[in-house]
Protein backbone atom coordinates (compact mmCIF):
# COMPACT_ATOMS: atom_id res chain seq x y z
CA UNK A 1 0.00 0.00 0.00
CA UNK A 2 1.32 3.42 -0.90
CA UNK A 3 2.31 5.58 2.01
CA UNK A 4 0.23 8.99 3.02
CA UNK A 5 0.64 12.08 3.92
CA UNK A 6 -2.66 14.01 5.21
CA UNK A 7 -3.00 17.76 4.29
CA UNK A 8 -4.45 20.40 6.20
CA UNK A 9 -6.57 21.77 3.55
CA UNK A 10 -7.77 25.52 2.94
CA UNK A 11 -8.97 25.59 -0.69
CA UNK A 12 -6.44 28.25 -1.53
CA UNK A 13 -3.67 29.08 -3.65
CA UNK A 14 -1.25 27.25 -1.48
CA UNK A 15 -2.98 24.09 0.09
CA UNK A 16 -3.95 23.30 -3.83
CA UNK A 17 -0.63 23.65 -5.30
CA UNK A 18 0.78 21.32 -2.23
CA UNK A 19 -1.31 18.57 -3.14
CA UNK A 20 0.15 17.95 -6.08
CA UNK A 21 3.49 19.00 -4.89
CA UNK A 22 3.72 16.93 -2.04
CA UNK A 23 2.82 13.72 -4.32
CA UNK A 24 5.68 14.31 -6.26
CA UNK A 25 8.16 15.23 -3.95
CA UNK A 26 7.38 12.16 -1.37
CA UNK A 27 6.05 9.47 -3.66
CA UNK A 28 3.47 9.15 -1.25
CA UNK A 29 -0.59 9.76 -2.08
CA UNK A 30 -2.39 12.92 -0.42
CA UNK A 31 -5.34 13.22 1.74
CA UNK A 32 -7.00 16.43 2.15
CA UNK A 33 -8.74 17.64 5.50
CA UNK A 34 -10.35 21.00 5.46
CA UNK A 35 -13.06 21.64 8.55
CA UNK A 36 -15.85 23.70 8.86
CA UNK A 37 -15.47 26.19 11.72
CA UNK A 38 -18.03 28.54 10.85
CA UNK A 39 -15.63 30.81 8.82
CA UNK A 40 -18.03 31.05 6.08
CA UNK A 41 -17.15 31.61 2.43
CA UNK A 42 -16.62 29.01 -0.35
CA UNK A 43 -19.42 26.20 0.14
CA UNK A 44 -16.89 23.37 1.68
CA UNK A 45 -18.37 20.66 -1.14
CA UNK A 46 -16.86 22.95 -3.13
CA UNK A 47 -13.48 23.06 -1.68
CA UNK A 48 -13.58 19.22 -1.22
CA UNK A 49 -13.96 18.84 -5.07
CA UNK A 50 -11.29 21.08 -5.59
CA UNK A 51 -8.81 19.27 -3.66
CA UNK A 52 -10.04 16.07 -5.30
CA UNK A 53 -9.29 17.98 -8.74
CA UNK A 54 -5.97 18.90 -7.78
CA UNK A 55 -4.48 15.56 -6.65
CA UNK A 56 -5.73 14.84 -3.81
CA UNK A 57 -6.46 10.59 -3.29
CA UNK A 58 -9.14 11.50 -0.61
CA UNK A 59 -10.17 14.53 0.78
CA UNK A 60 -12.00 14.68 4.43
CA UNK A 61 -14.77 18.17 5.11
CA UNK A 62 -15.54 18.22 8.84
CA UNK A 63 -18.65 19.80 10.45
CA UNK A 64 -16.53 21.37 13.43
CA UNK A 65 -18.39 24.44 13.90
CA UNK A 66 -20.21 22.74 17.40
CA UNK A 67 -16.99 20.86 18.50
CA UNK A 68 -14.88 24.23 17.71
CA UNK A 69 -17.64 26.32 19.78
CA UNK A 70 -17.90 24.07 22.51
CA UNK A 71 -14.34 22.81 23.26
CA UNK A 72 -11.93 25.29 22.19
CA UNK A 73 -14.06 28.73 22.20
CA UNK A 74 -16.20 27.74 25.25
CA UNK A 75 -12.54 27.06 27.47
CA UNK A 76 -11.71 30.82 26.10
CA UNK A 77 -14.53 32.66 26.85
CA UNK A 78 -14.41 31.14 30.86
CA UNK A 79 -10.55 31.91 31.03
CA UNK A 80 -11.38 35.60 29.48
CA UNK A 81 -8.42 34.60 27.28
CA UNK A 82 -7.43 37.99 25.85
CA UNK A 83 -3.39 37.75 24.49
CA UNK A 84 -1.94 41.07 25.57
CA UNK A 85 -5.03 41.88 27.00
CA UNK A 86 -6.91 42.81 23.89
CA UNK A 87 -6.33 39.68 21.27
CA UNK A 88 -9.15 36.97 21.65
CA UNK A 89 -7.19 34.46 20.03
CA UNK A 90 -8.77 34.00 17.17
CA UNK A 91 -6.77 31.66 15.14
CA UNK A 92 -4.74 30.23 17.89
CA UNK A 93 -7.92 28.73 18.87
CA UNK A 94 -8.27 27.02 15.67
CA UNK A 95 -5.08 25.00 15.13
CA UNK A 96 -5.48 22.13 17.98
CA UNK A 97 -8.76 21.71 16.83
CA UNK A 98 -7.43 21.23 13.21
CA UNK A 99 -4.24 19.03 14.85
CA UNK A 100 -6.38 17.03 16.21
CA UNK A 101 -8.34 15.94 12.75
CA UNK A 102 -4.89 15.62 11.27
CA UNK A 103 -4.06 13.40 13.57
CA UNK A 104 -7.11 11.24 13.58
CA UNK A 105 -7.21 11.38 9.71
CA UNK A 106 -3.53 10.35 9.64
CA UNK A 107 -4.06 7.34 11.91
CA UNK A 108 -7.66 6.15 9.59
CA UNK A 109 -5.89 6.54 6.08
CA UNK A 110 -2.80 5.20 7.62
CA UNK A 111 -0.19 8.09 7.15
CA UNK A 112 3.15 8.43 8.26
CA UNK A 113 3.00 12.25 7.43
CA UNK A 114 1.43 15.14 7.49
CA UNK A 115 1.50 18.56 6.27
CA UNK A 116 0.33 21.88 6.36
CA UNK A 117 0.86 25.74 4.71
CA UNK A 118 2.80 27.70 7.10
CA UNK A 119 5.53 30.04 6.89
CA UNK A 120 8.82 30.36 8.92
CA UNK A 121 7.40 33.91 10.37
CA UNK A 122 3.95 33.10 12.20
CA UNK A 123 2.88 31.12 15.04
CA UNK A 124 0.70 28.55 12.85
CA UNK A 125 3.80 26.14 12.69
CA UNK A 126 4.42 26.17 15.71
CA UNK A 127 0.77 25.15 17.12
CA UNK A 128 0.54 22.78 14.15
CA UNK A 129 3.80 20.97 14.60
CA UNK A 130 4.05 21.32 18.24
CA UNK A 131 0.26 20.00 18.74
CA UNK A 132 0.95 16.97 16.91
CA UNK A 133 3.77 16.41 18.34
CA UNK A 134 1.83 16.48 21.72
CA UNK A 135 -0.85 14.16 19.60
CA UNK A 136 0.95 11.68 17.96
CA UNK A 137 4.96 11.87 17.76
CA UNK A 138 5.51 9.07 15.67
CA UNK A 139 4.37 11.43 13.17
CA UNK A 140 6.77 13.32 10.77
CA UNK A 141 5.64 17.34 9.45
CA UNK A 142 6.26 18.46 5.99
CA UNK A 143 5.84 22.28 5.74
CA UNK A 144 6.56 23.37 1.83
CA UNK A 145 6.17 27.17 2.51
CA UNK A 146 8.61 27.27 5.00
CA UNK A 147 10.68 24.46 4.14
CA UNK A 148 11.30 24.36 0.62
CA UNK A 149 10.84 28.08 -0.07
CA UNK A 150 7.56 27.70 -1.86
CA UNK A 151 6.44 31.68 -3.32
CA UNK A 152 3.69 32.51 -4.36
CA UNK A 153 5.33 33.12 -7.79
CA UNK A 154 6.12 29.03 -7.85
CA UNK A 155 2.94 28.18 -6.67
CA UNK A 156 1.42 29.76 -9.41
CA UNK A 157 3.56 28.80 -12.10
CA UNK A 158 3.16 25.35 -10.71
CA UNK A 159 -0.78 26.10 -11.24
CA UNK A 160 -0.81 27.11 -14.30
CA UNK A 161 1.99 23.93 -16.00
CA UNK A 162 -0.39 21.91 -14.22
CA UNK A 163 -3.86 23.50 -15.44
CA UNK A 164 -4.99 23.06 -12.06
CA UNK A 165 -8.75 24.53 -11.14
CA UNK A 166 -7.67 27.60 -9.25
CA UNK A 167 -7.81 31.05 -10.21
CA UNK A 168 -4.35 32.31 -9.48
CA UNK A 169 -4.90 36.08 -10.73
CA UNK A 170 -7.74 36.24 -7.49
CA UNK A 171 -4.78 38.02 -4.79
CA UNK A 172 -6.68 39.42 -1.73
CA UNK A 173 -3.97 42.02 -0.57
CA UNK A 174 -4.21 41.18 2.96
CA UNK A 175 -3.84 37.36 4.86
CA UNK A 176 -7.10 36.47 6.24
CA UNK A 177 -8.04 33.89 8.40
CA UNK A 178 -11.59 33.53 10.09
CA UNK A 179 -13.41 31.26 12.01
CA UNK A 180 -17.00 31.79 14.39
CA UNK A 181 -14.60 33.25 17.27
CA UNK A 182 -13.36 36.15 14.96
CA UNK A 183 -11.14 37.44 11.44
CA UNK A 184 -7.22 38.35 11.45
CA UNK A 185 -6.19 40.57 8.77
CA UNK A 186 -2.69 41.15 8.03
CA UNK A 187 -0.20 42.46 5.57
CA UNK A 188 -0.19 44.83 2.66
CA UNK A 189 -0.16 48.11 3.03
CA UNK A 190 -1.21 47.47 7.07
CA UNK A 191 2.16 46.24 7.32
CA UNK A 192 3.18 49.89 7.78
CA UNK A 193 2.25 50.26 11.26
CA UNK A 194 1.59 54.06 10.39
CA UNK A 195 -1.75 53.21 8.02
CA UNK A 196 -4.70 53.40 9.26
CA UNK A 197 -7.36 50.21 8.30
CA UNK A 198 -9.71 51.15 5.72
CA UNK A 199 -13.13 49.89 5.36
CA UNK A 200 -12.67 47.01 2.88
CA UNK A 201 -10.39 45.95 5.73
CA UNK A 202 -13.31 44.77 7.55
CA UNK A 203 -16.36 41.95 7.35
CA UNK A 204 -17.96 41.39 10.36
CA UNK A 205 -17.95 44.43 11.84
CA UNK A 206 -20.56 47.50 10.48
CA UNK A 207 -18.82 51.00 10.30
CA UNK A 208 -19.13 51.70 14.00
CA UNK A 209 -19.14 56.03 13.60
CA UNK A 210 -22.35 55.73 10.70
CA UNK A 211 -25.18 56.44 13.58
CA UNK A 212 -27.96 53.55 14.91
CA UNK A 213 -29.70 52.81 17.53
CA UNK A 214 -28.62 50.87 20.25
CA UNK A 215 -28.90 47.59 20.81
CA UNK A 216 -29.50 46.06 24.45
CA UNK A 217 -29.38 42.02 25.02
CA UNK A 218 -29.24 39.97 28.01
CA UNK A 219 -26.76 37.39 28.27
CA UNK A 220 -28.00 34.21 30.55
CA UNK A 221 -24.93 31.93 32.01
CA UNK A 222 -24.99 29.11 34.08
CA UNK A 223 -21.33 28.09 35.85
CA UNK A 224 -19.62 30.26 33.21
CA UNK A 225 -21.45 28.88 30.18
CA UNK A 226 -23.86 31.40 27.91
CA UNK A 227 -27.13 29.70 27.93
CA UNK A 228 -29.61 32.16 27.08
CA UNK A 229 -29.80 35.22 24.50
CA UNK A 230 -32.75 37.76 25.78
CA UNK A 231 -34.16 34.38 27.59
CA UNK A 232 -34.41 32.33 24.66
CA UNK A 233 -31.61 29.03 25.01
CA UNK A 234 -28.98 29.30 22.69
CA UNK A 235 -25.79 26.78 22.34
CA UNK A 236 -22.31 28.08 22.91
CA UNK A 237 -22.44 28.34 18.89
CA UNK A 238 -25.59 30.30 18.59
CA UNK A 239 -24.58 32.51 21.48
CA UNK A 240 -21.07 33.42 18.96
CA UNK A 241 -23.14 33.43 16.04
CA UNK A 242 -26.43 36.02 17.14
CA UNK A 243 -23.86 38.24 18.90
CA UNK A 244 -21.62 38.25 16.02
CA UNK A 245 -24.46 39.52 13.96
CA UNK A 246 -25.78 42.22 17.09
CA UNK A 247 -22.72 43.40 17.91
CA UNK A 248 -20.85 43.23 14.63
CA UNK A 249 -23.92 45.78 13.38
CA UNK A 250 -22.71 47.55 15.44
CA UNK A 251 -19.06 47.91 14.79
CA UNK A 252 -18.14 46.16 18.14
CA UNK A 253 -15.09 43.54 18.34
CA UNK A 254 -13.19 45.64 15.95
CA UNK A 255 -9.20 45.53 17.56
CA UNK A 256 -5.86 47.18 16.30
CA UNK A 257 -2.69 45.99 17.74
CA UNK A 258 0.58 45.28 17.28
CA UNK A 259 1.50 41.97 18.88
CA UNK A 260 4.33 39.92 20.34
CA UNK A 261 4.50 36.93 17.92
CA UNK A 262 6.35 34.22 19.64
CA UNK A 263 8.85 33.12 16.92
CA UNK A 264 10.38 36.91 18.39
CA UNK A 265 9.01 39.58 15.79
CA UNK A 266 6.01 42.28 16.26
CA UNK A 267 3.29 41.91 13.89
CA UNK A 268 0.62 43.77 12.81
CA UNK A 269 -2.66 42.49 13.48
CA UNK A 270 -6.62 44.00 12.63
CA UNK A 271 -9.19 41.61 14.01
CA UNK A 272 -12.87 41.43 14.32
CA UNK A 273 -14.31 39.38 16.95
CA UNK A 274 -17.70 41.16 17.72
CA UNK A 275 -18.92 37.92 19.29
CA UNK A 276 -15.75 37.16 21.36
CA UNK A 277 -15.62 40.65 22.85
CA UNK A 278 -19.03 40.79 23.49
CA UNK A 279 -19.26 37.33 25.76
CA UNK A 280 -15.90 37.94 27.48
CA UNK A 281 -17.01 41.69 28.36
CA UNK A 282 -20.50 40.03 30.31
CA UNK A 283 -18.58 36.94 31.99
CA UNK A 284 -16.10 39.41 33.36
CA UNK A 285 -18.80 41.37 35.01
CA UNK A 286 -20.60 38.53 35.78
CA UNK A 287 -17.33 37.07 37.72
CA UNK A 288 -16.85 40.39 39.16
CA UNK A 289 -19.95 40.11 40.91
CA UNK A 290 -20.31 36.32 41.69
CA UNK A 291 -16.27 35.73 42.36
CA UNK A 292 -15.07 36.27 45.82
CA UNK A 293 -11.94 38.62 45.74
CA UNK A 294 -8.64 36.69 46.09
CA UNK A 295 -9.97 34.19 44.05
CA UNK A 296 -10.76 36.77 41.22
CA UNK A 297 -7.01 38.47 41.63
CA UNK A 298 -5.64 35.02 41.57
CA UNK A 299 -7.62 33.88 38.60
CA UNK A 300 -6.50 36.76 36.51
CA UNK A 301 -3.03 35.11 36.39
CA UNK A 302 -4.52 31.84 35.71
CA UNK A 303 -6.43 33.44 32.85
CA UNK A 304 -3.27 35.48 31.47
CA UNK A 305 -1.38 32.32 31.58
CA UNK A 306 -4.29 29.94 29.94
CA UNK A 307 -4.22 32.26 27.50
CA UNK A 308 -0.12 32.81 26.86
CA UNK A 309 -0.39 28.86 26.89
CA UNK A 310 -2.98 29.08 23.55
CA UNK A 311 -1.45 31.02 21.65
CA UNK A 312 1.84 30.08 22.48
CA UNK A 313 0.67 26.51 20.37
CA UNK A 314 0.35 24.68 24.03
CA UNK A 315 -2.79 24.13 24.14
CA UNK A 316 -2.18 20.06 24.79
CA UNK A 317 0.26 20.82 27.73
CA UNK A 318 0.10 19.71 31.12
CA UNK A 319 0.02 22.53 32.50
CA UNK A 320 -2.47 23.90 30.47
CA UNK A 321 -5.06 21.25 31.61
CA UNK A 322 -4.11 21.77 35.20
CA UNK A 323 -4.98 25.28 34.82
CA UNK A 324 -8.12 24.46 33.22
CA UNK A 325 -9.15 22.61 36.31
CA UNK A 326 -8.50 25.34 38.62
CA UNK A 327 -10.97 27.97 36.03
CA UNK A 328 -13.70 25.09 36.32
CA UNK A 329 -13.69 24.90 39.86
CA UNK A 330 -13.64 29.24 39.66
CA UNK A 331 -16.35 28.92 37.47
CA UNK A 332 -19.01 26.86 40.19
CA UNK A 333 -20.96 30.92 40.99
CA UNK A 334 -20.69 32.38 37.58
CA UNK A 335 -24.40 32.26 37.20
CA UNK A 336 -26.64 35.19 36.11
CA UNK A 337 -27.33 37.55 33.86
CA UNK A 338 -25.70 40.50 32.35
CA UNK A 339 -27.40 43.49 30.50
CA UNK A 340 -25.39 44.95 27.46
CA UNK A 341 -25.84 47.68 25.39
CA UNK A 342 -24.43 47.74 21.54
CA UNK A 343 -23.42 50.95 20.20
CA UNK A 344 -20.78 53.17 18.57
CA UNK A 345 -18.31 50.09 18.33
CA UNK A 346 -18.67 49.26 22.31
CA UNK A 347 -20.25 46.89 24.54
CA UNK A 348 -21.08 48.16 27.57
CA UNK A 349 -22.32 46.45 30.77
CA UNK A 350 -25.66 48.11 32.00
CA UNK A 351 -27.06 45.59 34.55
CA UNK A 352 -26.07 42.53 36.28
CA UNK A 353 -28.40 39.92 38.68
CA UNK A 354 -27.40 36.58 40.06
CA UNK A 355 -28.49 34.38 42.53
CA UNK A 356 -25.31 33.54 43.19
CA UNK A 357 -24.22 37.62 43.84
CA UNK A 358 -22.08 38.23 46.28
CA UNK A 359 -22.63 42.12 46.18
CA UNK A 360 -24.96 42.87 49.59
CA UNK A 361 -26.75 46.20 49.08
CA UNK A 362 -27.04 46.42 52.79
CA UNK A 363 -23.68 46.48 53.13
CA UNK A 364 -22.63 48.81 49.93
CA UNK A 365 -25.64 51.32 50.87
CA UNK A 366 -24.56 54.60 51.64
CA UNK A 367 -27.96 55.57 52.30
CA UNK A 368 -31.03 54.01 54.87
CA UNK A 369 -30.85 50.74 55.45
CA UNK A 370 -26.69 50.50 55.97
CA UNK A 371 -25.69 47.14 57.57
CA UNK A 372 -22.08 47.75 57.80
CA UNK A 373 -20.36 48.63 61.16
CA UNK A 374 -18.22 51.68 60.43
CA UNK A 375 -17.05 51.10 63.98
CA UNK A 376 -15.11 48.03 63.74
CA UNK A 377 -13.22 49.66 60.37
CA UNK A 378 -10.98 52.54 62.81
CA UNK A 379 -9.47 48.74 64.59
CA UNK A 380 -9.19 47.27 60.64
CA UNK A 381 -7.39 50.22 59.38
CA UNK A 382 -5.20 50.15 62.22
CA UNK A 383 -4.01 46.36 61.88
CA UNK A 384 -3.59 46.57 58.26
CA UNK A 385 -1.11 49.02 57.98
CA UNK A 386 0.47 48.00 61.22
CA UNK A 387 3.52 46.50 59.12
CA UNK A 388 3.93 49.38 57.01
CA UNK A 389 4.03 51.44 60.17
CA UNK A 390 6.76 49.45 61.65
CA UNK A 391 8.97 49.03 58.73
CA UNK A 392 8.47 53.16 58.54
CA UNK A 393 9.68 53.68 61.81
CA UNK A 394 12.70 51.14 61.75
CA UNK A 395 13.91 53.06 58.50
CA UNK A 396 13.45 56.25 60.17
CA UNK A 397 15.52 54.64 63.32
CA UNK A 398 18.47 53.47 61.23
CA UNK A 399 18.95 56.18 58.61
CA UNK A 400 21.88 57.94 58.88
CA UNK A 401 21.80 61.98 60.35
CA UNK A 402 21.51 64.62 57.87
CA UNK A 403 24.49 66.38 57.65
CA UNK A 404 25.08 69.98 56.19
CA UNK A 405 28.24 71.43 54.96
CA UNK A 406 29.31 74.68 56.19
Amino acid sequence: MTQRVVLAYSGGLDTSVAIGWLAEATGREVVAVALDLGQGGEDLEVVRKRALACGAVEAVVVNARDEFADDYCLPALRANALYMDRYPLVSALSRPLIVKHLVEAARYHGADTVSHGCTGKGNDQVRFEVGVGALAPELSVIAPVRDYAWTREKAISYAEERDLPIDVTKKSPYSIDQNVWGRAVETGFLEDIWNAPIEDVYDYTCDPSVPRDPDTVIISFADGVPVALDGEPVSMLQAIEQLNARAGAHGVGRLDLVEDRLVGIKSREVYEAPGALALITAHQELENVTVERDLARFKKTVDQRWGELAYDGLWFSPLKRSLETFIDSAQNHVSGDIRLVLHGGRAVVTGRRSEASLYDFGLATYDEGDSFDQSLAKGFVDLWGLPSRLAATRDHRLAPESTHGG
